[in-house]
């Protein structure tokens, strides 16, 4: 069987896991899809110096399709905030796009522990979430610009959509729960959009990535992700209303914080 076969078919039920997850947890599947592809990618020839590179660039675009539908949903029930946009796309779209050339100057190792560090904040942050404040204002225009940016560039880094980031920071400017996690479904899908353009170009003469890349996106593995996860993700938002989801998040925090650990001392 060709490797990138087997690799399609591993990805196929990781995005089953990928798309339960987060409709059971609300969380994005660069935190799964990462770690996983960081071991399955090398048996298709991806090189080491190159392969956090690849792991978040086809994580990033696995999100683009998954949050699309996320997005719908949450603008059929107007739950995004629209007026938002103004002051943070720009922001959005130049972190995303910036984030796939920067991550072209920094090194593989370096990369992999840059996320690996990110993954047990992001655990420790699941465990402990932060809480919102409904009397804060809203920040300046420049400063959700300038917030939007630095998002949009870790998201960017680190193969995420960025709602770990996005929804703790507006429901602690004030904004209510319901609008911050529609208006993350947005905004995620744009820094998907544009990081994974950002990604491709950066690796788009990469002599060394193997047959089925485009830039630096592994497309066998993108397409495996994405085949299962936007069809799952339904029985994970069914099952939150009947499993203990507190209880869950935390259990997944402390798997995550094992990822984060292991990923450090490989």
């Amino acid at each position: 069987m060709e490797n990138w076969l087997v690799v399609f078919s591993i990805c196929l039920a990781l995005g089953a896991v990928i798309g339960f997850m987060a409709g059971l947890l609300g969380i994005g599947g660069g935190l799964i899809a990462v770690p996983a592809l960081l071991h399955i990618l090398p048996s298709v020839g991806v090189p080491a110096e190159h392969l956090p590179h690849v792991a978040i660039a086809t994580s990033l675009a696995a999100i683009i399709l998954t949050s699309l539908s996320s997005a719908r949903a949450h603008h059929k029930r107007e739950n995004i905030p629209w007026e938002l946009f103004r002051s943070m796309l720009p922001g959005f779209v130049l972190g995303a796009i910036c984030s796939g050339f920067i991550s072209e100057l920094i090194t593989a190792s370096l990369l992999q522990q840059i996320f690996a560090i990110f993954v047990m904040l992001m655990a420790i942050q699941m465990a402990f979430p932060m809480k919102p404040n409904s009397s804060r204002a809203m920040p300046s225009a420049i400063k959700l610009f300038l917030a939007a940016v630095i998002i949009a560039l870790i998201a960017g880094l680190m193969g995420i959509g960025g709602g770990v980031l996005i929804i703790p920071f507006l429901t602690w400017c004030g904004l209510q729960m319901r609008y911050a996690i529609g208006f993350s479904s947005a905004t995620g899908l744009l820094i998907a959009l544009f990081g994974s353009i950002g990604y491709t170009l950066a690796g788009w003469n990469v002599a060394s990535l193997p047959e089925g890349t485009l830039g630096f996106i592994y497309l066998p593995a993108l397409l495996g992700i994405v085949a299962t996860s936007m069809f799952v993700a339904p029985f994970g938002a069914k099952a939150a209303t009947n499993w203990p989801t507190a209880k869950l998040k935390k259990i997944f925090a402390l798997f995550l914080a094992i990822v984060g650990l292991k990923l450090v001392l490989t």
